[in-house]
């Protein structure tokens, strides 16, 4: 059978949208059809049920009413009766959909231009669809691009298959474009919206220079050497902290290349933005050291449960260290992801002087003793009352000048005063309410019990429902800052297991669980069964 110029005229249209949109074939015809059933309804009736089907191959169209087959019609333009149905289909059953042809149809100006949006509508769709899934896909990718226009500072960016966008703050500072520019940008999100996948682009997106990097470097493309953290000011200075699988490859020196070859290349496409390249090392003093170059460091001291590194720098060093408006030390933070205070070497001897001082006023008036036992105390390195009071009495003993005798005197003095505090923080416990059951958890002390009660925790089952978190605290990082809040024992030197190992306790001295339900944790270790003591830090 020849297939008349009508129907070869419908299916190269459908091949040309296809190829212009870049769209599946079956798409386009799968539009017509459905413009084709929505004309029909407008000659037939609305509430008629018609099927259109355009055969691939032939471009034969072929049309349908369809009715469905029931015991009592209500609606005769969209249902059958059984009894009637089976006069023309004797194997009909009710539930059943019977199909009457109809004839073809010629369109009429309203009906034609009625499908050809039905028609525009889905190619649309279907294109908005396709960009979508394609550049959704592409998320983490460098893409390159024209600029089609500014717009308030925003650039948009033909990509050829489609628009992006680049927001002004995802600029890199002082960077001008104009139409018809060469663009090149990170995908960093693709959203649908309502009036299509909006495509969002970064130039000053931190694996926008991991990406550049990885172009420039066949080590790091194949995977030899790693990326493993970076911390930018677009436009201004970078650091990047790199490591090798390899030994026999320094990762540093093959991303420097031949005279600096390939870190200039990134350096050019990212507007003279200086890059310091460091070695990643695991141990965080080290790549503390490294993280603040050019500056010299003298001393590091790290307090793992805050995340927060004390560097102490010679005095000439410190502007050096902490860089222009803060640059150098707040690229080092954020590379590391730990809070950095730099002091100089006078700064650290003044506090070490003024700590040493307020030790020795503690012991002078908690023990009862003269200035120089005191100093001599305070210069052995005890920080504490507790530490003298629990600690080997020969330890003490060995103190030059010092005996057993007054070893254990000092120790008395040091138990009575910790009794007497401990005296007064429970009578405040007992003023604010605070159950005695709680002492039989291990490691609550009178003076953590005040600050209990103090934050409404005044029984068993209060403190069983506590996290973590809400007694150590936990930290946020947010934009390279990071933010602390402070929990119930704040003032007090409890570690996360502690408060865990606390809280279980409690769990089970409040019956909420059972020991048998409990796993056995290795070396010491427990493991609560709540998600909300699960740290957010």
């Amino acid at each position: 059978m020849a297939v008349s110029a009508n129907r070869l005229e419908l299916l190269q249209i459908a091949d040309a949208v296809a190829r212009e949109k870049s769209i599946d074939r079956m798409v386009v015809i799968e539009a017509m059809q459905d413009a084709m059933e929505k004309a029909a309804k407008g000659r037939y009736g609305a509430e008629t049920e018609i099927k259109v089907e355009i055969n691939p191959r032939s471009g034969e169209t072929r049309m349908w009413r369809l009715l469905e087959i029931v015991d009592t019609v209500e609606e005769t333009s969209r249902q059958i009766e059984l009894k009637h149905a089976q006069i023309k289909n004797p194997t009909a059953k009710v539930g059943d959909f019977l199909t009457e042809p109809l004839p073809p149809m010629e369109f009429g100006r309203i009906a034609a231009q009625s499908a050809k949006q039905v028609i525009v509508q889905k190619v649309r769709d279907a294109e908005r669809d396709r960009m979508y899934e394609e550049y959704f896909g592409r998320i983490g990718e460098i893409v390159n691009g024209s600029v089609k226009r500014v717009e308030y500072g925003n650039v948009i960016v033909d990509l050829g298959r489609g628009e992006a966008i680049i927001r002004r703050d995802e600029l890199i500072p002082r960077e001008m474009f104009r139409y018809g520019d060469r663009v090149r940008a990170y995908v960093y999100d693709v959203r649908r919206e309502q009036r299509g996948p909006q495509i969002f682009l970064s130039r000053t997106h931190p694996q926008f220079m991991a990406k550049l990097f990885m172009q420039e470097v066949p080590e790091i493309y194949d995977g030899v050497i790693t990326i493993r953290s970076i911390a930018r000011d677009p436009g201004s200075r970078a650091k990047i902290a790199v490591t090798s699988s390899d030994s026999s490859i320094d990762p540093v020196g093959a991303c420097v290349g031949m005279r600096g070859s390939r870190v200039q290349a990134v350096v050019a496409e990212l507007q003279g933005e200086k890059i310091d390249i460091i070695p990643w090392t695991d141990t965080i003093a080290d790549l503390v050291v490294s993280a603040l170059q050019p500056a010299d460091v003298a001393k590091v001291v790290l307090d793992e449960q805050a995340e927060r590194i004390e560097v102490v720098v010679p005095d000439e060093q410190l502007s050096l260290a902490i860089g222009r408006r803060g640059q150098n030390v707040r690229l080092a933070s954020q590379l590391i992801g730990w809070d950095i205070d730099i002091l100089t070497e006078q700064e650290e001897s003044e506090r070490r002087q003024k700590e040493f001082t307020e030790r020795s006023t503690l012991f002078m008036r908690a023990l009862d003793v003269d200035e120089m036992v005191a100093q001599l105390l305070a210069s052995e390195g005890f920080s504490s009352v507790e530490e003298l009071a629990y600690i080997d009495a020969n330890e003490i003993a060995t103190i030059e000048g010092f005996d057993e005798e007054t070893a254990g005197e000092i120790q008395n003095r040091a138990t009575e005063y910790l009794a007497a505090i401990d005296r007064a923080f429970d009578e405040e416990r007992q003023a604010l309410g605070v159950d005695d059951d709680l002492y039989e958890i291990p490691g609550l002390t009178a003076a953590m019990l005040v600050a209990l009660g103090k934050d409404g925790v005044k029984n068993v089952e209060d403190f069983a429902g506590c996290a973590a978190d809400d007694l150590i605290g936990w930290s946020e990082r947010k934009d390279g800052e990071t933010k602390r809040f402070e929990g119930t024992f704040k003032d007090f030197p409890v570690s996360r297991e502690e408060a865990e190992d606390m809280i279980l306790a409690a769990r089970l001295k409040a019956g909420w669980i059972n020991a048998e339900d409990v796993p056995e944790a290795e070396e010491g270790d427990v493991v609560v069964a709540d998600d909300a003591d699960e740290a957010t830090a």
